[in-house]
């Protein structure tokens, strides 16, 4: 068995989850941690997009959609967010209860504190500090079942049989194994949509912010498998960005009006 990290605390989903599909087994949001409100996301050729803002701080809310334990090993522009090391499914995760959640806000630095996730510029993103941005602008989340041993074969009682012709069939149970989705690769830069053009900010990443208390404790699990059972990815840039590279549709753009002033005669003052 291969330790992996449950965290001491729980916290609910709102009813309105802003990612309610973004897991079949795991539901993942991105929540600004200064007013709990999910960070906006799109749908673009099939991936998530999440719009941050610079200097914001944020955590990764997970909660379980099943009634077993899962393993959710979570990585942050490509880097472990519990062990620093370059993600990989195999590597430590956070252990969630069935249909429990979790709130990750942080690197973890020990069993009580973590450095607080915030988005910054890349420069000064963790992953760039420590020499690995290849990565940056991505959360993703491998989700792993729980090991459970196979049942006992069923023993069959020789009863008397109504019908002496009949002919008892031998039930078998089939399992399936569940596959590996494959990582997306970098979506490739877009033009912004029909003749607008939007200013490019910094791209945005993940720093590492002042300590917090986060408590949490060791606990055993064993995957039911070496692929995980489901992987989930949110890319994330700044609005700015999203709208440049046109993963946000462009706002309406109202019409000049020729006659702004115009209006009825107005009432003279008493």
């Amino acid at each position: 068995m291969k330790n992996a990290l449950i965290a001491v605390f729980a916290c609910l989903l709102s009813a309105a989850a802003a990612l309610a599909q973004a897991g079949a087994l795991v539901d993942v949001v991105v929540v600004k941690r200064a007013t709990g409100e999910h960070v906006p996301v799109w749908m673009h050729q099939g991936r998530l997009y999440a719009a941050g803002t610079p200097g914001e701080k944020y955590s990764v809310l997970l909660a379980n959609r099943t009634g077993e334990r899962v393993l959710t090993v979570v990585s942050v522009d490509g880097i472990n967010v519990i062990t620093g090391e370059t993600a990989a499914p195999g590597q430590s995760g956070y252990v969630l209860d069935p249909w429990g959640s979790v709130d990750i806000s942080g690197w973890r630095k020990n069993m009580s504190e973590v450095a607080a996730f915030v988005f910054t510029a890349l420069p000064d993103s963790y992953a760039a500090r420590t020499d690995r941005p290849g990565n940056v602008g991505v959360i993703g989340v491998a989700v792993f079942r729980e090991f459970r041993p196979p049942r006992p074969p069923a023993v069959l009682q020789q009863q008397p049989a109504p019908f002496s012709g009949a002919r008892a069939l031998d039930g078998r149970e089939s399992a399936s194994g569940a596959g590996e989705a494959d990582a997306a690769p970098a979506t490739p830069e877009s033009s912004a949509a029909g003749s607008l053009a939007f200013k490019r900010e910094d791209k945005l990443g993940t720093g590492h912010g002042e300590r917090e208390t986060s408590a949490a404790r060791w606990t055993q699990f064993r995957r039911a498998g070496e692929r995980p059972n489901e992987l989930i990815s949110i890319y994330y840039d700044s609005y700015a960005n999203l709208l440049a590279r046109g993963v946000v549709p462009a706002p309406a753009r109202a019409e000049p009006n020729p006659f702004p002033g115009f209006r009825f005669t107005p009432d003279p003052r008493s």
